[in-house]
């Protein structure tokens, strides 16, 4: 019919009550109204009149329809009907946890109002939303929603024997607890060759940043050795890194902390995906755009300990430092 789908109005429903009551087909009023003959079928059954005591008066009215389609409408929009739900959902967006987080984490402390994902963006994204840009404190910044991109990566050659292919089942399913996977953020070349490391336990997403003054392989795994020495042996039990050059000298890993090396296949960063979805959330902190010269221990520590506190879809919704410090209690009871 040439028309771009859009819900009847008030106008449309009166109308549509009265040739419905003088008995005109609905294939006939369907083509007076420029409508699909299952949009008014759809429109009859969803919002027609039932009284179970008073049969007799059952039917299609114009002004009763609107009423329940806009209460009906309503409820989908519990930000507008929940002011406190509404406040509550853009100070945590603020906080830096996305929409999946904020829904979940309503969800697990069973909160009596609460919405799901679907709805912050359809409300981020309408109207009122765009007006007030809550676009700015969706993780993608995006005003429109669009398919995520991937990033480019080179590989280098590296011993079979450290291939990801041969890592054992336990690492690969994430059933054990103290494997890590390990990455480097690089920012823009102007600020020199300083960068930041990133390390994500797999079990619980926990993360850990550190500050590196180039990519030199030694001095990144010294950095490396660093991190995680303070943990119990099998709290560290491996790490799976990309095959960057700042990664080849993983033997002085072994030799400083005993935790086994395993590298992904040439270009192939999704076989190490816990760290590079840890990425795209510390580029809000860390944009390419900052110096990394500027960045503090302090402030890394700080990001870190946000993004360890924000609860997880993954996890249950629960932190990654829960479900880490409950998995080193397990370890020192001896029931890991």
């Amino acid at each position: 019919m040439g028309r771009h789908y859009s819900h009847l109005d008030l106008e449309e429903r009166l109308r549509l009550a009265d040739w419905l009551e003088t008995g005109v087909p609905v294939a006939e009023i369907a083509l007076k109204l420029d409508r699909s003959a299952s949009t008014i079928y759809r429109e009859i059954r969803r919002n027609r009149f039932v009284d179970e005591e008073w049969p007799t008066i059952n039917g299609y009215y114009g002004k009763i329809a609107q009423r329940n389609y806009e209460e009906r409408r309503a409820v989908h929009r519990k930000m507008i009907m929940y002011p406190q739900v509404k406040a509550a959902v853009i100070d945590r967006l603020k906080g830096g946890w996305s929409p999946e987080q904020i829904a979940g984490r309503m969800k697990h402390e069973r909160h009596p109002v609460r919405v799901s994902h679907e709805a912050i963006y359809r409300f981020a994204y309408s109207p009122d939303g765009r007006a007030e840009e809550w676009y700015r404190h969706l993780p993608e910044h995006r005003r429109r929603r669009k398919p995520r991109g991937t990033r480019r990566h080179h590989g280098h050659r590296f011993d079979p024997e450290r291939s990801i292919v041969l890592r054992p089942p336990e690492v690969s399913d994430r059933s054990q607890f103290g494997n890590w996977e390990c990455d480097l953020m690089m920012f823009r070349k102007t600020f020199g060759t300083a960068n930041v490391t990133t390390l994500v336990e797999r079990v619980s997403r926990f993360t850990v940043l550190a500050k590196n003054r180039d990519r030199r392989s030694i001095p990144v795994m010294e950095e490396l050795i660093v991190q995680l020495a303070p943990l119990p042996c099998l709290a560290r039990r491996s790490i799976t890194f990309d095959r960057g050059t700042e990664f080849t000298a993983w033997s002085h890993l072994k030799a400083g902390i005993g935790a086994e090396a395993w590298f992904c296949d040439p270009q192939s960063p999704w076989q190490k995906g816990s760290v590079e979805n840890t990425n795209n959330r510390l580029r809000k902190y860390l944009p390419r755009k900052r110096d990394p010269n500027t960045l503090t221990t302090t402030y890394l520590r700080a990001v870190a300990e946000h993004l360890n506190t924000t609860p997880r879809k993954c996890l249950g919704y629960r932190t990654p430092t829960e479900v880490f410090r409950e998995n080193l209690v397990d370890l020192m009871n001896g029931t890991a």
